[in-house]
């Protein structure tokens, strides 16, 4: 494989560790945990994996000696950059602990622990993926691993290898699949281990014990480079209002950690589009007026942030999208055909979710009943939301022209950021954040536990001082309803209206809105001082109080 010089440069960079993983190291347990919510039907669900302590390593001045083990290793759902280096991070460690240890890599996700596709991975292959983006080592998968056959069938290859222990790299739902398979194989008495590792560039996978989940830092930092460059385009040429729709799924984070980094001038969060229970005119009528203020001021230009989730979280599409998420999930909604789809979703619909549908322009409503995602979600990615608004902002000033209430000029351009941060080269914060997570997971196993997740506390202070343990996942579970049945669920984080990430943006949001306040970060730095290179996103600074 032919390598550029950054990649051939960046494959030197020695990944900073915690002092808790750093030469000897022993655990140490805290208190019983309980779920986050419905503890009783948890608690039922799990009960051979709930209630496990809190866990956290710790220097030691006993060498230990370490049995030789294999573990497998899976990477689950969409990239993230940083994938490489937890998995490196687990094989420094394993051989560390025993130089006849084996990591084998399941191909393309659960997938291949189901259908017993693997590859030994060797030092040959991990050196060739040191602090590189993507999954491409050994590929990911939207498998989910939820029925029996599909345990059975791993436990199979589990055995033949001689594995002691599965590690799952995923987000929300793909651990919440590894707490089942650890539930599953313990109360078999199968001797298999399961652990995660929290991922995800959306960042909604994080709590108490979850800063951040990795990712996100080098996903906000590529789309905010590439947004400070639109914005230092549109304050060049003035004449054009950039609708930029973001990655994120449900949550807002991404959206709101950019807009932080690059000050636009409008920046919607979802989370406080449904508690104000604004509508989509709403919405429309805020951008136009934001327009219509800097058209005043000679200003016929501008940059509007969208995470790609808006539309489930305005109330009245919130109610239609729950209606459609059912009804599509019916043996008759699966077997309908697409060309005949509108027609029969409009007459299963009820009457007031039935007229909201209609209402939509068909473009939106066909996007709306696409095939699900394998975790019964609407693919919100494939919703053209920027274009919906942009057009829907055009007509607004359009009659607010004839009334005489504008006088500028607008033009719109569309651009969705989404694949261009999934696989991005780690940064400094993510590569060495994502070695600690493989190295934690790797004393996990080693330390017997299973039904845990991988967790690095305290990162906004320097990577010596980060705190390595994990968290039992049922900590984190609660009860949601997916296509159409109650399950349980790692709980997702959406941005908190009352944290300060958000405070700090809506402190200065109308000064952003009608001046030119446009921040430029630049791409991202490796090398070079620890105030450029070393920093974690503004989010996390903020949520601490750094």
């Amino acid at each position: 494989m032919e390598k550029s010089a950054l990649q051939i440069a960046r494959a030197a960079y020695q990944p900073k560790l915690p002092l808790g993983l750093r030469g000897n190291v022993s655990i140490k347990e805290g208190q019983p945990t309980e779920s986050v919510g419905n503890q009783a039907e948890i608690k039922a669900l799990f009960p051979n994996t709930y209630g496990m302590p809190l866990v956290e390593f710790v220097p030691s001045d006993e060498k230990r000696a370490y049995a030789p083990m294999n573990i497998g290793i899976i990477l689950s759902g969409g990239q993230a950059p940083g994938g490489h280096n937890v998995i490196c991070g687990l094989y420094d460690e394993l051989k560390k602990q025993n130089k006849e240890n084996k990591l084998y890599g399941f191909l393309m996700g659960p997938g291949g622990l189901v259908d017993h596709k693997y590859i030994e991975l060797t030092d040959e292959i991990i050196d060739e993926y040191r602090n590189t983006g993507g999954f491409d080592m050994i590929g990911s998968g939207r498998t989910k691993l939820e029925e029996e056959s599909q345990f059975e069938s791993g436990i199979k290859i589990i055995r033949e290898l001689g594995i002691k222990a599965i590690v799952i790299i995923g987000g929300d739902d793909s651990n919440t699949n590894a707490c089942v398979l650890a539930e599953y194989y313990a109360a078999k008495n199968y001797g298999v281990q399961v652990i995660g590792c929290p991922k995800t560039i959306d960042g909604d996978l994080k709590n108490d014990q979850i800063e951040t989940s990795f990712g996100f830092d080098t996903a906000c930092k590529t789309y905010a480079e590439v947004i400070g460059n639109i914005q230092r385009d549109a304050n060049s040429a003035r004449k054009y209002w950039h609708f930029i729709k973001l990655m994120g799924r449900s949550a807002s984070h991404i959206a709101l950690e950019c807009a932080l980094q690059c000050q636009p001038n409008v920046c919607i969060v979802s989370e406080e589009v449904e508690e104000k229970n604004q509508t989509l005119d709403d919405i429309v009528t805020y951008i136009a007026g934001v327009v219509a203020k800097r058209a005043a001021n000679g200003n016929n230009f501008g940059t509007v942030l969208i995470p790609e989730g808006l539309i489930e979280f305005i109330p009245a599409m919130k109610k239609l999208i729950a209606e459609l998420n059912d009804l599509l999930a019916t043996p008759e909604g699966e077997a309908v055909e697409a060309a005949a789809k509108r027609a029969w979703v409009i007459e299963h619909l009820s009457a007031e979710n039935a007229a909201i549908y209609q209402s939509l322009p068909e473009g939106v409503a066909k996007q709306l009943t696409m095939e699900r995602d394998p975790h019964g979600n609407v693919q919100v990615s494939l919703i053209e939301t920027e274009k919906l608004l942009s057009e829907m902002v055009a007509t607004k000033l359009a009659e607010w022209k004839k009334e005489g209430k504008f006088n500028g000029k607008f033009a719109a351009q569309h651009h969705f950021f989404g694949y261009e941060g999934r696989c991005a080269a780690p940064s400094n914060y993510d590569a060495d954040y994502c070695y600690a997570l493989g190295t934690s997971a790797a004393q996990l196993v080693a330390n017997g536990k299973t039904g845990y997740m991988a967790i690095v506390k305290n990162t906004t202070a320097p990577a010596e001082q980060w705190i390595a343990g994990g968290v039992p996942i049922t900590m984190m579970m609660n009860m949601e309803r997916r296509h159409g049945q109650m399950k349980p669920v790692i709980r997702k984080a959406l941005v908190r209206l009352d944290g300060a990430p958000f405070k700090e943006f809506a402190a200065h949001r109308e000064e952003w809105a009608e001046n030119t306040c446009f921040v430029y970060p630049g791409p991202i730095q490796y090398f070079g001082p620890t105030e450029v290179c070393d920093q974690c996103t503004m989010t996390l600074k903020l949520e601490q109080g750094k």
